[in-house]
């Protein structure tokens, strides 16, 4: 029979299964990218029904916690949120080809907590934490400059990496170096003027227009692990949606 500790009863029970894997992989007993039990252990794990058991799986797939692999089975999704960015600034060739930008961190410094990251990060105040600058290159040519924040103490591991050391994807970094995984975020898109400095970073005039993408970065148990702010030319911003 299911337990139904933590759960609320009223629900029909292929919810209250929902309910319970989901605390689960919210609890990280399964890591991003590994199996969940077949339907028929879990069937017998918790006394229910097959169908019942596909039903809550199939409600975690709707929302995007898991994913199926033919012939493989249902696994933790793995989020990919390092070039989610790319859906609203387009590089081309001249030829029209997609380019892919590169990464170059700027700098590097342990510093307290800003009062934006402070809130973003629900760190207490005066927290110190890391602050990263990073460019987007295309071609040598910055495209896109980014302030990137992470609590010094989660991420103490990459205090003393050097700057070459962190790649074009800092994600998957997060997760080698600091065993922390990026599973959600969300983002704020707002309009702005370029700042003196960010202009010279990117090579733009001052006061061009410039789109900013406010991200925050959540774990799996929905505590957050990263804010940061990107900012390119409003030129190359682009946004399309299907509307049905």
């Amino acid at each position: 029979m299911l337990d139904q500790t933590g759960v609320d009863a009223r629900l029909p029970l292929y919810l209250q299964l929902r309910d319970l894997l989901a605390t689960q992989i919210r609890a990280q007993k399964w890591q991003p990218g590994q199996p969940i039990p077949s339907e028929a252990e879990l069937s017998q794990t918790y006394q229910v029904a097959v169908g019942t058991v596909r039903r809550a799986i199939e409600t975690l797939m709707a929302e995007g916690l898991v994913e199926r692999t033919h012939g493989r089975g249902t696994f933790v999704r793995k989020a990919r949120f390092d070039n989610s960015l790319f859906r609203f600034f387009r590089f081309e060739s001249a030829d029209g080809r997609p380019l892919s930008p590169k990464s170059v961190i700027v700098s590097r410094k342990l510093v307290e907590a800003p009062a934006q990251a402070t809130a973003a990060l629900q760190l207490k105040p005066h927290a110190k934490v890391i602050e990263l600058h990073r460019l987007r290159m295309v071609d040598a040519q910055p495209v896109l400059a980014e302030n990137i924040y992470l609590c010094a103490q989660r991420f103490k591991a990459l205090a003393d990496k050097s700057p070459e050391q962190f790649g074009d994807l800092l994600y998957p970094l997060y997760e080698r170096e600091c065993g922390l995984i990026v599973a959600s975020a969300r983002e704020t898109l707002t309009v702005e003027t370029v700042t003196a400095a960010q202009a010279k970073l990117l090579g733009l005039k001052e006061k061009t227009p410039v789109v900013m993408i406010e991200r925050i970065a959540f774990g799996s148990d929905g505590q957050p692990l990263e804010w940061r702010q990107s900012r390119g030319a409003a030129s190359k911003f682009r946004y399309s949606a299907e509307i049905r």
